[in-house]
Parts: structure tokens; sequence; C-alpha cells
């Protein structure tokens, strides 16, 4: 076959992301303490950037009285949700696009922004475009992990139960650098109005975790727990760790008596103590441990709303200086000295720009998500309702992977905690009569009541348990209901019905 030259018109669509663009989604997702990181350094680096000093700061009273201000002087920081009109009002007044950052962007950028596509395959290499170089910010950093990366890990591999994934995060941000809870059991569960069996049952499955001995609320568990996990916590080394304080008073002949033991066998129960890990927390990097700052506040408000603010001592603003751009641009003649200058003014006035844009999403998203879960902040765990990313994508307007960001690396002040903004998203079963859907914690609670009543001339198949849900208005699939069962540590109903009769006899 002969070859020959020829011309051939193709039309292809690709996403282009201008390099004012990316910034802006990489602005997104940073958190607040890398946020200020990346500032500092444009600082630095653009001469007409200037920090903004004028910056308000936070209330010193962050959870208490509301600050004096008049309903017409509302700072754009702050939200109230007491009704949906005023919902929708304040989620206008903070509406923005990249077109109004940006009026001279090209259509390519404006269709871009809404982040409408992950398919990332088609985009060229042309002026603009994200290349395979172009990789996310941070990407090509080596990391090491921390202990709260570790157990969020092993927690999610662990458990799918919504309430156990909310409480065990909620503990695992409690856990120091040491490897140690200081927050007793019950005052979690009163703070995230959970049952206390939950908050134990979720801390017993914590304490399992990797490094053994985590998650301890004091030397005597963290020891007894890696003591349980070598299989040597029998009654005389039980005494020996509940009168630890004798070893550190080098008491020997008390040990003896309180363990029923000779003294070759405490000095061997001496030396296995003396092998374990007093703090497992510091194999990971046990250093001084950062506080988290919450990038927002949920306050009561006096109406008996919520009052949705952000905390300003986390946003760093900048003041683009426009006199001396006018001077610079004056006094340059230069074809390269006036491109730099204009490179620089513009890349200025983005950032200024993007950085109120990302302020306005971050609270924009909050305040849908206190807005949904509203139950949780008056009464607790219990009412935690079942919430996905295109949940509140399709209520604030905007793409799942853009709130996917906004939430990732963000905290929620509340009067119950602080919380990762992601901790809010559950998984649900939908209704088979239309109606609310149903938190799939709650239909795992269900799942356990109808197996707790069952008689032995009466084993409740899976089949048998859809049915039943289905009449309450749960639509659930026969191998989910198996799924659950199976989390529950509930054996199935040949297992049960054997287990019976074996009882019987």
């Amino acid at each position: 076959m002969a070859l020959a030259p020829k011309l051939e018109f193709r039309q292809s669509q690709q996403l282009v992301m201008t390099p004012q663009l990316q910034q802006a989604i990489k602005l997104l997702q940073l958190s607040n303490l890398e946020l200020s990181e990346f500032v500092a350094k444009q600082l630095e680096e653009n001469p007409f950037l200037e920090a903004d000093e004028s910056s308000p700061d936070a209330p010193s009273e962050r959870r208490g009285a509301e600050k004096s201000e008049q309903p017409s002087e509302k700072s754009n920081n702050e939200v109230d949700l007491t009704k949906d009109e005023s919902l929708k009002a304040a989620n206008e007044a903070l509406d923005a696009s990249y077109e109004d950052i940006d009026p001279s962007a090209s259509k390519a950028d404006q269709s871009a922004s809404d982040f409408q596509t992950n398919d990332w395959s088609s985009v060229g290499s042309g002026g603009g475009a994200l290349t395979s170089d172009d990789r996310e910010f941070g990407a090509t950093l080596s990391k090491e992990v921390s202990l709260h990366d570790h157990l969020t890990d092993q927690l999610r591999l662990s458990t799918q139960s919504p309430s156990q994934l909310f409480v065990g995060a909620y503990l695992i941000d409690l856990i120091d650098d040491a490897g140690y809870i200081r927050d007793t059991l019950e005052d979690v569960a009163e703070r995230l109005g959970a049952d206390l069996s939950d908050v134990v049952e979720t801390h017993k499955m914590l304490t399992r975790f990797d490094p053994v001995g985590v998650g301890a609320r004091d030397l005597k568990e963290c020891l007894q727990l890696q003591l349980e996990e070598a299989n040597r916590y029998d009654p005389a080394m039980q005494k020996f760790i509940e009168n630890i304080e004798l070893l550190a008073k080098s008491d020997l002949k008390n040990l003896m008596r309180v363990t029923d033991s000779n003294e070759e066998d405490v000095r061997e129960m001496i030396a296995e103590i003396r092998a374990l890990t007093p703090k497992p927390g510091y194999a990971y990097g046990g250093g001084a441990l950062q506080s988290i700052e919450p990038d927002v506040f949920v306050r009561p408000s006096s109406d008996g709303g919520w009052k949705v603010e952000l905390n300003n001592n986390t946003l760093p603003r900048v003041l683009v200086n426009q006199n001396y751009y006018a001077k610079l641009s004056k006094n340059n003649n230069r074809d390269e000295d006036k491109l730099f200058v204009s490179e620089q003014f513009a890349n200025a006035n983005w950032l200024a720009k993007s950085l109120d844009q990302r302020a306005r999403t971050i609270l924009k998203v909050s305040s849908e998500i206190v807005r949904q879960q509203d139950a949780f902040f008056a009464y607790g765990i219990k009412h935690l309702k079942p919430m996905n990313l295109k949940t509140v994508a399709t209520a604030v307007d905007m793409h799942e992977s853009t709130i996917s960001r906004v939430t990732s690396n963000k905290y929620m002040a509340t009067s119950r905690g602080l919380f990762e903004l992601k901790y809010f998203f559950t998984a649900s079963i939908e209704s088979s009569t239309g109606g609310e859907a149903h938190s799939a914690e709650s239909v795992r609670h269900r799942i356990s009541e109808l197996i707790d009543e069952e008689t032995k001339d009466a084993i409740l198949s899976d089949d048998k348990i859809v049915e039943l849900l289905k009449s309450e208005g749960i639509d659930i699939a026969r191998r989910t209901v198996a799924k659950y069962r199976e989390t529950l540590n509930i054996p199935s109903s040949i297992q049960r019905r054997r287990a019976m009769l074996q009882t019987a006899l």
C-alpha cells in the first residue's frame, strides 16, 4: 500500500487549565497551615503583595456570646442559620464564580472552573493545559506517616458503621503524641450525644490497632493491652499491673505478696514489663504535638438557630500595592521589564481574589453542612442524618469534587467538639415509600433488634428481614442485610437455629 501525505480535520474537546485556575484549585484543598505557608512564600516572591495587618481577629469567646454587630453590618465571614429564606439569601450573597473573579477568562477557563470532569487523559500539552508534570501541590514531597493518619487508615478498614467511623475519628483526634486518650469515655459520650456502650465498643476496637497499646487511658491499660496481645496477661501478671506503683518503689517483697509468686517469677515479670513500650505513639514521630486550628466556628444563635463563622485567625489576607505598580510601570522602558511587572501584578490580583473565593466557598459549604445536620448539633450523634457529597453539592450548586476539596483538612469547632468537615458525611439507605432516607447505622440497629426478638420457632432468614424492613419503609437488598449482620457479629439463621436447639437440650 502506497504512503501519501494528506490533510485531515479533526474536532475534539479538552480541558484547559490555566495557571491561575490551577492555583485556585490548590488553594481550595490546602489546610490552614499549608495555606499560611503558601501565602508567606508568595509575599516573599511577589513585590506587589503585602500582608493585610488589619485583618480582624477571631472573637475572644469563640463559643460564647455573639459579636455586637448590627444586622445591616453583618460580616461576610459569618452566616446565621435560622430559616431557609435567610440561608438562601446568605448562599446567594456568598456565591461567586471564576468568571466573576477574572472577567477576561476564556470560555474554556470558565467551564473548567466547574470541575465537570475527572477524565484527564484527553488533556493536551498545549499552552496552559494540565500536563503530566503539573502534579498536585506537594504530590512529590515525601511525608512521614503520622500516628493520626495511621490510625485513621486502620479505622476505615475495620468498620463500615457510620456511627463507629464518627466516634472512632473523634477518639483518634483525642489521642496525644504518646498514644494516650486523656478524656474519659463518659465525657466523650456526653459531648457527642452518643450511648456510652457505643463509645466503649468503638474504643475497644481502636485499642486493637497498631501500635499495640495505643488509645489507652493510662499506663496500666497501655501495658495490659500489650500483654494481652502477647498472651501474657495471666492472673499473676494482672495483679502485678494493678500494683505497678510497687515497681516504681522497687518493693520486691510486696510484689511477691500481691502476685503470690516467688522472687524468680517476679523478676521475670519485671523483665517483661520493662520490654514493653510505655508510650507507643512515639513510634510515629512523637515530637511536639501540633494543635489543630478550626477553620469554622458554629455557635448557637440568639434566635434558636446556628451562627456559622469563619476563623479569621486562620485566614491570611493580602493587599495589592497599586501605587507601587503604577510607579514601576511608568519608569520601565524595556519590554522584558514591562512583561515581568505585568505578570507579577496579575498574579497578585489573582491571589487576592482566590483567597477571598476560598473563604466564601468554605463558609458556604460549612453553612449547608450545619443546616442539614442541625439535629446532630442539637441532640447528638443519634440524630446524625445520612449525607453525601452529592447532597451538599446539589444544595450549594457546586461540583462534588469541589465539595471534596473543601471538606478535606478543614475543621469545625462546635459545642460538641472539634470535627473535620468530612466527619458529617455518612451512608444512607433509601426509603421504600419515597420518604426521607435512613442512616445505615439506624438500619443496622433495627436488624439487631429484629434478631434479638426472634424465638426458636421463628428464626429470621436474611430474606425475611428484608421483607420486614421493607414493610417499615426501608428499601434494602438481602446482601446488604447479610453484610450488616456480619459487621454486628451475628451468625446466620442456620447457625442461630442450631445454637438455640443446643441450648434447649
